[in-house]
């Protein structure tokens, strides 16, 4: 399995800790979240790596040369000419992961103990297209799936706003909370006909209509996510009480 870190995003969310460095070097128990999410990757076998780059893209670059790429296969996406977002930036990186195997895609702001082998062996199983990382927990955007655990739309409950993939199986959807993580089939890539900067749950949505877009539900007991100063707190007093 490859995989894909998703390191370019402005981190405005974190404030003075991306004044000047990337959300990707902020820095958790000791350690920046780029190289806990690398570690945490091979961890689980997985040596051939892809990270996107924007902000600050040097430092990044300059981290993993000093750290000799962690001593695995590391391809940098850049895009300092135009920040992507999440659908563009699958597109750009595909040069690097094209092949047979499938594709993890990973949030490096999130911290998470879920069995990434387990979360590959459901994917392969259900011989979905895509399988997306789902919790059950309060926010105010969900994704609508059906009883077999297919994407069918998404719902923001604050405002109203919705939009429906399948409408057959729409009525009885379940809201489900993404986790920033994601398995993909490699044939994905071909069926991006989006340009430029996009959201990659535009496409999930565009191809859940012909396409088996599937939720895997994570019942592990840690996943954070720390775009925001109090949850980076939250997670360095977890990190430093685990290592008492």
């Amino acid at each position: 399995m490859k995989a894909l870190l998703f390191a370019a995003g402005l981190g405005t969310r974190l404030k003075e800790h991306t004044i000047s460095r990337p959300k990707a070097l902020v820095s958790l128990a000791g350690k920046p979240l780029l190289q806990h999410a690398i570690e945490h990757l091979k961890h689980f076998g997985i040596s051939d790596i892809t990270i996107n780059v924007f902000h600050f893209a040097e430092q990044v670059i300059s981290f993993l040369e000093e750290n000799n790429f962690f001593g695995i296969n590391i391809h940098v996406s850049d895009e300092h000419d135009q920040l992507l977002d999440t659908g563009g930036g699958l597109k750009k990186a595909g040069i690097f992961l094209k092949g047979n195997e499938p594709i993890l895609i990973y949030n490096v702001d999130v911290i998470s103990n879920l069995n990434l082998n387990m979360l590959l062996k459901y994917h392969q199983e259900q011989k979905a297209l895509a399988t997306l990382v789902v919790r059950s927990r309060e926010t105010s955007r969900y994704l609508m799936f059906d009883q077999n655990l297919l994407l069918s739309g998404w719902k923001n409950f604050s405002n109203g706003e919705t939009r429906i993939s399948r409408m057959e199986s729409s009525a009885a959807a379940k809201p489900l909370a993404f986790s920033g993580i994601h398995i993909i089939q490699p044939e994905l890539l071909e069926l991006i006909s989006e340009e430029g900067k996009f959201p990659i749950m535009d496409l999930y949505l565009r191809l859940a209509k012909d396409h088996a877009i599937k939720a895997f539900v994570d019942q592990s007991d840690l996943w954070m996510d720390l775009g925001k100063p109090e949850q980076l707190e939250i997670a360095e007093k977890l990190f430093l009480n685990n290592q008492k």
